[in-house]
């Protein structure tokens, strides 16, 4: 059986939010200036501080989220809490500049990754499974695409085809294992890939925080789209993967290209 009318709005509305403009056009619109101006305030050594946070904040991520592994039945996810908190922290570096990246970029990958968690278990996906635990990292890669990209590369299911193995790989593993070992090679790996994407959309942020108006004010504001951005990443993924549930991949993909 296809979908019925009330699935196929809700894989339309999924479709918007996850094929929507990324951070750097959001980000751009809200402060009134291009991301690209941003970039110019940067300095060199902030790409190499980008690359290890954006690693370290994930896996201080799944780290926190085995702390949340035996969490509640499925209820309605609490974004606007895990905005405020994300905004807090996003006011905090802001104060302090582009040398806070480094310390309140974990704190806001974890705001993010329970947020994201949240909103899984909305769509009725169970936080014990290890597929819900590495589909919500997946989550991380959705959204962040860079001017080498073509939209074969940054399309939704592109990116879940370009993740798909190391996606099955860690959730295998912590299926067998029913213990989480960031330093797993299936996870290394996944985090690794996850980073690379998730590394492009943190460059936006920290080039917005860069402009000279963007100060503790601003970087609420800068983190409060960050965290919008990834919880509409989420809300559309975790839709597609229920009705993937109920219908199969093959037939949600089929309906999802026609959209």
């Amino acid at each position: 059986m296809g979908l019925t009318e009330k699935e196929l709005a809700e894989l339309k509305e999924a479709k918007k939010l996850l094929e929507s403009p990324g951070m750097a056009v959001r980000l751009s619109n809200a402060l009134g200036a291009p991301i690209e101006k941003g970039f110019g305030f940067l300095p060199e050594k902030v790409a190499g501080t980008v690359k290890i946070a954006t690693r370290v904040a994930l896996e201080k991520a799944v780290a926190a989220a085995v702390l949340t592994m035996n969490t509640k039945k499925q209820q309605k996810a609490s974004n606007i809490f895990h905005k405020v908190a994300a905004a807090a922290s996003g006011a905090a570096g802001g104060a302090f500049g582009l040398p806070a990246l480094a310390v309140e970029l974990p704190v806001s990958t974890v705001i993010m990754f329970r947020s994201i968690l949240d909103i899984a278990r909305e769509q009725g996906e169970t936080i014990q499974d290890p597929g819900t635990l590495v589909a919500s990292l997946e989550v991380f890669a959705l959204g962040g695409s860079s001017g080498d990209d073509d939209a074969s590369e940054t399309g939704y299911y592109a990116v879940r085809a370009a993740l798909s193995r190391s996606v099955s790989e860690a959730a295998e593993y912590l299926a067998r294992k029913n213990v989480l070992d960031k330093g797993a090679p299936a996870l290394v790996r996944l985090i690794s890939t996850i980073a690379a994407r998730f590394g492009i959309v943190v460059s936006e942020k920290a080039a917005a925080s860069a402009i000279p108006i963007v100060g503790a004010a601003g970087g609420a504001t800068v983190n409060t789209i960050f965290i919008n951005h990834f919880q509409n990443m989420a809300k559309g993924h975790f839709t597609v993967r229920r009705l993937e549930r109920i219908h199969g991949k093959e037939t949600v993909r089929r309906s999802y290209d026609k959209l």
